[in-house]
């Protein structure tokens, strides 16, 4: 570590419990060791106006990066119901045809760039893309895992990755469809992929490995009920509830909606992440926030799809905890998924600051510190600018026209609802400054790759 970070001085950080004036952070070993308020700067630090923990990314599928454009026009059947997540899922089904682990480290690293500019420093990677492009396991079965792992050691980002148990292609164990076959393991191999997983998670400085059965349309019950002790303490993430079409399937299958279903059969506890959630009636709603875990909501992803809006306000206020992820990485952009969070809220009904909370709160403020911790619990780590934690750490722009003239009582509101990912100036990740200016350090020669690939994989 440079001996100019062993110290920052902020004008004012968001610490736990909101903004300090006058703080230094000092950074040994990656880790912010000590957190002092209303201090100085000492001469020759290095100082900036303003800080923030950075935000955990919650759910990722780096290869949809490069897909982003590309499922945009309406389907040849015309019609109201044409066009949806079901069919965007064919498109993407064909795009992944010919990646390989070569492809996917130049998409990953892309992604990883873009996040990190924007705000994320740590990425839960729910990674299913496993096999070859026949279905045949690659010699090392966790090659795509390697290629994750290897994208992060380039790029510096904090990577939670969530290895995906993948069996059927729909609820009752049908049978998984051809362009499924990249992705599918019984429960024995799936082991044997974590195990080989784990192995090069290894190699980061602060790596996490949890579990993530796809969803309950891909995953028997009693396959469900074995992932969680494969993960052991780590985080287990699920896809549920995200279309109206797999509740009804839902239903047909069980007699039960998705969220109640796995809450009734499935220890669901503050180590599980619950993605997208969206379609939930009013007791699932409260018997889910009263269970810890986290909802990991993707806004600008379920705007893209279609998927609907997740009841945010009445969840926030039965105690739920939430984060934001960026998810098909169709647009990664920190800022956008908070305010498109509270944008979606505000058109269905018809008000403003709907999930500010308190009077006379703020609305950004309350959506950063939920993303925050809720984020770092789903991710496993810890969240915030707090002794301990990893140096993970963002710095605005003070000369950003979106937020000149703000000060830290309407900063974060600024930044979320004006000047978005153009106002990031620095980041720190496991104290180490990997983005300076807004850019990137690496930033060039992981775009010319990445130009590269996709010459090859759309042309």
């Amino acid at each position: 570590m440079q001996a100019d970070f062993d110290t920052l001085h902020f004008e004012a950080a968001w610490l736990p419990g909101g903004w300090a004036k006058d703080v230094r952070l000092t950074l040994s070993a990656g880790r912010i060791a000590r957190v002092e308020r209303d201090v100085a700067p000492r001469g020759g630090e290095a100082q900036h106006r303003w800080g923030l923990p950075g935000l955990p990314n919650l759910h990722s599928h780096a290869f949809q990066r490069a897909m982003a454009g590309l499922a945009e026009r309406r389907g040849p059947e015309g019609g109201r119901a044409s066009d949806s997540f079901w069919t965007w899922r064919e498109a993407m089904y064909r795009f992944v045809g010919r990646m390989t682990p070569d492809h996917l480290l130049a998409i990953a690293a892309q992604a990883q760039v873009e996040m990190l500019e924007s705000g994320f420093t740590r990425v839960g990677e729910f990674h299913y893309l496993h096999h070859d492009a026949d279905g045949r396991p690659y010699a090392d079965p966790a090659a795509m895992s390697a290629a994750i792992v290897a994208a992060a050691a380039e790029t510096g980002i904090g990577l939670t990755l969530l290895p995906v148990l993948y069996t059927h292609s729909g609820f009752g164990g049908l049978p998984a469809q051809p362009g499924q076959r990249r992705f599918v393991h019984d429960v024995d191999g799936f082991a044997r992929l974590l195990e080989a997983a784990r192995g090069h998670a290894a190699r980061l400085p602060d790596a996490v490995v949890g579990v993530a059965p796809h969803s309950l349309r891909a995953v028997t019950p009693d396959q469900l009920a074995q992932v969680p002790h494969l993960a052991g303490d780590a985080p287990v993430h699920c896809h549920i509830a995200e279309q109206e079409r797999e509740v009804a399937d839902c239903l047909a299958w069980s007699g039960q909606r998705p969220v109640a279903w796995l809450l009734d059969h499935a220890p669901v506890d503050a180590r599980w992440c619950l993605v997208h959630a969206t379609h939930m009636t009013g007791a699932e709603t409260a018997t889910l926030a009263a269970s810890g875990a986290v909802a990991g909501l993707c806004p600008i992803t379920e705007a893209n799809l279609g998927d609907g809006l997740f009841p945010a306000e009445a969840f926030l206020a039965a105690g739920g905890r939430i984060g934001v992820g960026s998810d098909s990485n169709v647009r990664i952009d920190a800022a956008e998924e908070l305010r498109l969070l509270e944008y979606g809220q505000r058109l269905a009904l018809r008000r403003r600051a709907v999930l500010a909370g308190a009077p006379g709160a703020s609305t950004a403020e309350t959506l950063f510190n939920a993303s925050v911790m809720g984020g770092a619990q789903a991710l496993g780590c810890s969240g915030g600018l707090v002794e301990g934690a990893s140096a993970d750490i963002v710095s605005l722009d003070s000369h950003h026209p979106g937020l000149i003239g703000h000060g830290p009582e309407s900063l974060l509101d600024a930044w979320v609802f004006a000047a978005g990912s153009g106002a990031i100036d620095g980041v720190w990740r496991h104290g180490a400054k990997v983005v300076s200016g807004g850019r990137h350090h690496a930033r060039e020669a992981i775009a010319r790759r990445y130009a590269a690939v996709l010459g090859d994989l759309c042309g």
